[in-house]
C-alpha cells in the first residue's frame, strides 16, 4: 500500500503540473504575453509546482528534513543528472543572453541558501527576502526578454510554447478548469507522497533527509527531467539549459521562501544539509559557470562527468543511510578531492574562454 501511495503520489504530481503549466500558459497568452516569456516564468514555475506542493506539505506536517532534501535534492539532479542526460543526446551550446544571466543569479540564490542555513534554521524573515528576490527575478526576466532579438532563439521559444498555447475562442471556462484540475492533483499528490515517503523512513530506518534527497527529489523533478530532454531531442540547448537553471532558481527562492514564511517558526535544517548537501548544491551551480559565456559548450564527456558526480553522490547517500563504514571515507574524497579538482578545472576553461576572447 505504501508503494501504491508512493507511484500515485508521483503519478499526480506530474499530471497536476502538467495541467497546471497549460492553463496558465494558453490563460498568458490569451492576454497577449510572448512565447518567450511564457517559457521563462509559466512554464518554470510550472514545472517546479511539484516541489511547491511536496516542501509546503511536509513543513506543515512536521517533516522539515523532506522539505529541505526536495530542493536541495531536486536542484543537484536538475544540473548533474538531467543536463548530463540532455548533452548526451546533443551537446548544449547556450546563445540567449538570458539564459546566460540567470547562472550567477543561480550561484548567488544558492550562497544565500547556505548564508541562510548557517544557523540551522531559514527564518520567516529570510523567507521574505527569497520571494522578493524570486519577484525581482520575474519582473527581470520579463523586460529582459522584451529586448531579445536573436531570431533562433525566439523561433525555439515560438515552435516550443506558441502553436499549443494559442486562445481557443468558445472555451475560455476550461483553462480555469485545467489550474484548479492540476492545484487539486498537487495537493493530493504531495499528500500521498509525504506521508509514503515517511512511512518507508520510519520502516528502513532511513533519515527523511536522505529520502527528501533521494525519492522526492526524483520524482517532484519528472517534469524537468522531460522537458529538458525533449528539447535536446528538438536541438533546442537554450531551452533545455534555461527550463534546469531556472527551474532551480525558482526552487531557492519561491519554494523555499514560500514554505519558511509559512512554517510556524521558519523551516529548521538539519545540520548534514548544512555541513554537506547544500555546500554540494552550491557546488554544482558553480559547475555551471561555463554557460555564462557565450557559445561554450557542454560537450557529451562534460555530459558524462555531470552523470559519474550524480552516481558518486548517490552512492553516498545510499552508504550514509546504511551507514556504512567507508561512508566517511568516501565524503572526504568527495569535498577535499573531487570538488577541488573540478573547480580548477572550471577556473582553466574560464581563463582560457576570457584569453579567447581578449
Amino acid at each position: 500500500m505504501i508503494a501504491l501511495k508512493l507511484i500515485a503520489g508521483f503519478v499526480l504530481l506530474v499530471l497536476g503540473a502538467e495541467s497546471l503549466v497549460r492553463g496558465a500558459s494558453k490563460i498568458a497568452a490569451a492576454v497577449g504575453i510572448s512565447p518567450l516569456v511564457i517559457g521563462l516564468t509559466v512554464v518554470s514555475f510550472g514545472t517546479s509546482a511539484p516541489e511547491l506542493a511536496v516542501s509546503i506539505g511536509s513543513a506543515l506536517s512536521g517533516n522539515a528534513d523532506i522539505a529541505i532534501g526536495n530542493v536541495v535534492g531536486s536542484n543537484i539532479l536538475n544540473i548533474l543528472l538531467i543536463l548530463g542526460l540532455s548533452s548526451l543526446i546533443l551537446p548544449l551550446v547556450v546563445h540567449q543572453q538570458l539564459v546566460r544571466l540567470d547562472v550567477p543569479i543561480m550561484i548567488g540564490a544558492s550562497l544565500l541558501l547556505l548564508l541562510f542555513a548557517s544557523d540551522g534554521t531559514v527564518q520567516w524573515w529570510e523567507g521574505v527576502i527569497l520571494v522578493a528576490i524570486g519577484i525581482g527575478y520575474v519582473v527581470f526576466l520579463i523586460r529582459l526578454s522584451k529586448k531579445e532579438k536573436n531570431k533562433a532563439v525566439l523561433k525555439d521559444y515560438q515552435a516550443e510554447f506558441g502553436e499549443e498555447n494559442k486562445p481557443e475562442k468558445g472555451r475560455t471556462w476550461v483553462q480555469p478548469l485545467l489550474i484548479i484540475t492540476g492545484l487539486a492533483m498537487l495537493l493530493l499528490g504531495s499528500n500521498f507522497l509525504v506521508e509514503s515517503a515517511v512511512s518507508i523512513a520510519q520502516a528502513y530506518g532511513i533519515s527523511e533527509l536522505i529520502i527528501g534527497l533521494t525519492i522526492i527529489a526524483v520524482g517532484t523533478s519528472l517534469p524537468e527531467v522531460a522537458t529538458s530532454i525533449i528539447a535536446s531531442l528538438r536541438k533546442e540547448g537554450d531551452i533545455a539549459v534555461g527550463n534546469a537553471v531556472g527551474s532551480n532558481i525558482f526552487n531557492l527562492v519561491f519554494i523555499l521562501g514560500l514554505t519558511a514564511i509559512i512554517s510556524p517558526g521558519g523551516i529548521p535544517v538539519n545540520a548534514d544539509a548544512i555541513s554537506f548537501d547544500i555546500p554540494v548544491m552550491t557546488a554544482v551551480a558553480v559547475a555551471c559557470l561555463p554557460f555564462f559565456f557565450n557559445g561554450l559548450r557542454l560537450d557529451r564527456w562534460k555530459g558524462f562527468v555531470f552523470l559519474a558526480y550524480y552516481a558518486a553522490y548517490t552512492i553516498f547517500l545510499i552508504l550514509k543511510s546504511t551507514k556504512n563504514g567507508s561512508m566517511d571515507a568516501f565524503g572526504n574524497a568527495v569535498i577535499w578531492f573531487v570538488i577541488p579538482i573540478s573547480l580548477l578545472t572550471l577556473a582553466f576553461m574560464m581563463v582560457k574562454e576570457l584569453r579567447k576572447k581578449r
